[in-house]
């Protein structure tokens, strides 16, 4: 059985490594943390090692903030 290092980059930021017995194809969906994500290339260094680039969804911060805002007991 033949192993491959992956790493998952978005942009210059290496996200996470994983020690995987198949590649990721373009276009997938994945998650990484907690966030949702896509495929966008996958590039072979070496024979075993793969860069698999990733475009994660964006998160709002506002937007998760008036939610913790709302949850809160009014006194």
């Amino acid at each position: 059985m033949r192993m491959f290092t992956v790493y998952y980059l978005d942009g210059k930021n290496v996200l996470l490594n994983q020690l995987r017995k198949s590649v990721p194809n373009e276009g997938e969906e994945i998650r990484i943390k907690g966030r949702k994500g896509k495929v966008t290339s996958v590039t072979s260094v070496e024979e075993s090692k793969i860069h698999v680039h990733v475009e994660l969804e964006s998160v709002n911060k506002a937007k998760l903030a008036a939610e913790v805002d709302k949850k809160k007991k009014k006194r």
